[in-house]
């Protein structure tokens, strides 16, 4: 955490990476006109909050500015995608669509490290943060699987259809079971909120649904589990070709 409008300014000139800049709501100088600009040209989100929230993040002095660092560093997508098929694999990708709570991000993380997953897609607006304590529920493996963050998982998805990957989505309404499925080609996995699932225009995107069979009472699995189940299934597939 950075406070202090200089101390942001001049981190964001360094070229550091910030998950997100709070801005006190009331704050109409000059030099916060060019905190946003900046902020804007980066690609950081800037939300803007009531003076409260900021104190109660610290005490010092922040004159109405706080940035969080980047705990990882976020690549492109493009980047990704050509180093994947440079190197002759066939794309295995993660989304995840509004994971809220951090320790399930970073149990998710951890098996789509073990499961030689590419890379992960999160969004930058509606998801947990990757923090300390999903870096280490991960067990490190967000500091060592490239990581995506979507400012539009909609337009994403649809360049990754562009780009020949299946989008398969995690629905307990699907029609058939996730291993009668084929998860060979290039994929993208979407895991959706623990709340309601996958959103249903990310579901609409979708090539295949992929159901988990359940034989007990209760109607859903966590999230890191059911994502683990998922990939490696894909993992058998690809293992079996």
């Amino acid at each position: 955490m950075i406070y202090g409008l200089r101390p942001v300014v001049e981190a964001i000139k360094a070229g550091k990476e910030f998950d997100r800049i709070l801005l006190q709501r009331d704050a109409r100088n000059e030099q916060v006109k060019e905190l946003i600009r900046m902020a804007r040209e980066a690609d950081i989100l800037v939300q803007q909050v009531p003076a409260e929230k900021l104190d109660r993040l610290t005490r010092s002095n922040h004159q109405g500015v706080i940035g969080f660092v980047a705990m990882v560093s976020y690549q492109p997508l493009e980047n990704i995608l050509l180093e994947v098929f440079e190197k002759g694999r066939v794309p295995l990708l993660l989304m995840l669509d509004r994971i809220t709570d951090v320790r399930n991000m970073g149990a998710i993380a951890r098996s789509a490290e073990c499961a030689g997953v590419d890379a992960i897609i999160i969004p930058e607006r509606g998801g947990a943060q990757i923090n300390a304590d999903a870096i280490k529920t991960s067990a490190g493996a967000l500091n060592t699987i490239p990581v995506h963050r979507s400012a539009n998982l909609k337009e994403t998805l649809h360049y990754l259809r562009q780009s020949g990957l299946t989008i398969a989505a995690a629905s307990e309404h699907a029609s058939s079971n996730y291993y009668e499925a084929d998860l060979t080609g290039p994929l993208v996995i979407i895991m959706g909120s623990e709340e309601d699932g996958v959103s249903p225009e990310y579901m609409k995107l979708s090539h295949i649904k992929l159901r988990i069979p359940l034989e007990g009472n209760i109607s859903s699995l966590n999230v890191s589990v059911a994502a683990g189940i998922l990939l490696f299934e894909a993992v058998k597939q690809r293992n079996q070709v």
